[in-house]
């Protein structure tokens, strides 16, 4: 049996990267909301309680079964999990005089904490909370403190119950991997065999079991995530897997074409459709981000639903969808934290299409996957590729999407994209695109005034897409491709980069 870290969501943002956190140890973990915990058995091997947006002085704040984890399994709260487990057991909590946000300093770290060992007492660490612990628990200890926070870490005597008020998730908490090991490996005893390997090798065979002899089709995108989950299907129910791929008309340049050559050395049975107009004709006249996004999904389930009619007795659609689109879709895991925008490939099916969905990377994060699929043999060129939204352009062209528009979007995002491999900045960005602006602005060629496009280029590096950090391109890349761009795309005369990072922006604009 799997050994787990089960982890608790009050509703935190920052929930998911507890999970992928625990996970770079090579440790399983688990999250699921506080409302529905499932059965604890032998597998959990300890249990985290995950900060909140909520109070736990609100007469309604989200709750916790101590009786079913304390003293019995290791326990660590974070932030709001902290606060409610010294609240639960005669602690004192109340509001901060200010709101503890950003970075701190560790001040005072117990030497002898077996949670706090090799954490040192400067330490960095990131502080995100309205209330504070004011006194603990008669049989808590505080093990670390800042100049702020007189309780930023506590442990209960004679347990292996443990209390933080700061964020080890985050990669502002400069220690907070070490800390997590020393939880997770040391006071739990995790084995941290769960490997990209192990992953692939349990999913497959769950597959097979799942799956039978039932035929599968899904949708390719020629991006990693759809890429890792065919090759993990492919090798589960073999020809019963049923590939699409499908030109939205929001591809890239040439994109179509690329990628159903790229498929052929994989061995996988693949169909390419052309369903362009469908799209564009669904996306008339439409400029709302999220209606787009409705629309778009929309098309998708109508394409694979006439597709799917084509394989006698098809019985499931697969899907790519990874953990982040989960996220930022609804509530994690059925958890109270907050939607930030729908994804085209969450939510299940309507009730016409008569065919059950089966999602192999559902719990998994983008450096996860692609880790897996090297542990499947895919070439690094498709492994390398930088994640591209579900919708496509679509959410890359702010307002009505068009023909005309995608021509002139695809054009401008290929100068970039191709010059960033020529100049070997590629590999060195996590995700880059283009975005058309929805202004024109006054530009001069050829000594005339022109009034066309303005375009936004961006650039992020990150780990997982659950936060991102604008890439510092060269100035003389950025001007040679601006030059590229108003030289040679009819329609444009602007160029702008956008610095933003993630939070508080997104990574698309869309």
């Amino acid at each position: 049996m799997q050994e787990k870290i089960l982890i608790i969501d009050f509703g935190s943002q920052y929930t998911q990267l507890i999970g992928r956190r625990v996970r770079e140890l090579n440790v399983y973990s688990e999250i699921h909301p506080f409302q529905n915990i499932p059965v604890i058995d032998e597998s959990v091997k300890g249990v985290i309680l995950s900060g909140s947006p909520h109070s736990v002085l609100e007469s309604d704040a989200p709750q916790f079964d101590f009786a079913r984890v304390k003293g019995k399994l290791p326990l660590l709260g974070v932030c709001y999990g902290a606060q409610l487990l010294s609240q639960k057991f005669g602690g004192n909590v109340s509001p901060s005089e200010t709101r503890e946000y950003g970075r701190a300093n560790l001040g005072f770290v117990k030497s002898d904490s077996i949670l706090m060992d090799k954490v040192p007492s400067n330490s960095q660490v990131w502080m995100s909370h309205g209330d504070t612990i004011k006194s603990l628990p008669k049989e808590c200890e505080i093990v670390a403190s800042t100049e702020d926070v007189a309780v930023a870490a506590y442990h209960w005597k004679g347990e292996n119950t443990f209390g933080i008020q700061f964020h080890p998730e985050v990669y502002h908490s400069t220690d907070g991997l070490q800390l997590l090991h020393n939880f997770v490996v040391n006071v739990c005893g995790c084995h941290q065999n769960w490997t990209p390997d192990a992953f692939a090798e349990s999913t497959i065979e769950d597959l097979k079991n799942k799956l039978g002899n039932d035929k599968v089709v899904l949708g390719l995108s020629g991006g990693v995530d759809s890429s890792v989950a065919a090759i993990l299907l492919h090798k589960a129910i073999g020809a019963n897997l049923y590939c699409i791929f499908v030109d939205n008309g929001l591809l890239r340049k040439n994109e179509f074409e690329a990628v159903l050559d790229q498929y052929k050395h994989l061995g996988l049975n693949i169909k390419g459709v052309d369903a362009k107009q469908r799209f564009y004709d669904a996306l008339e006249g439409e400029s709302d981000p999220e209606k787009k996004r409705k629309a778009i999904g929309r098309v998708f389930i109508e394409v694979f639903d006439d597709e799917a009619h084509e394989v006698t007795d098809v019985k499931w659609l697969a899907q790519g969808t990874i953990y982040p689109d989960v996220i930022e879709s609804v509530s994690a895991t059925g958890g109270p934290s907050a939607t930030i925008k729908s994804h085209h490939n969450v939510g299940g099916l309507p009730d016409f299409m008569k065919l059950k969905v089966v999602e192999p990377l559902r719990l998994l994060f983008k450096d996860e996957v692609r880790r897996v699929g090297k542990s499947l043999g895919l070439p690094d060129s498709l492994l390398g590729r930088h994640p591209f939204p579900g919708p496509g352009l679509a959410i890359r062209i702010l307002g009505e999407v068009s023909p005309e528009r995608v021509r002139i979007l695809q054009e401008v995002d290929h100068i970039f994209i191709e010059g960033l491999k020529k100049e070997a900045l590629y590999d060195e960005v996590w995700q880059a695109g283009a975005i058309l602006l929805p202004v024109n602005s006054v530009g001069v060629m050829g000594d005339e005034r022109t009034y066309e496009n303005a375009v936004a280029l961006r650039a992020v590096s990150s780990t997982d897409g659950m936060t991102a950090d604008w890439c510092h391109l060269p100035y003389e890349f950025l001007a040679k491709t601006s030059n590229q761009i108003i030289n040679k795309v009819k329609g444009v005369n602007r160029v702008v980069y956008d610095i933003s990072s993630k939070p508080p922006a997104t990574i698309e604009w869309e």
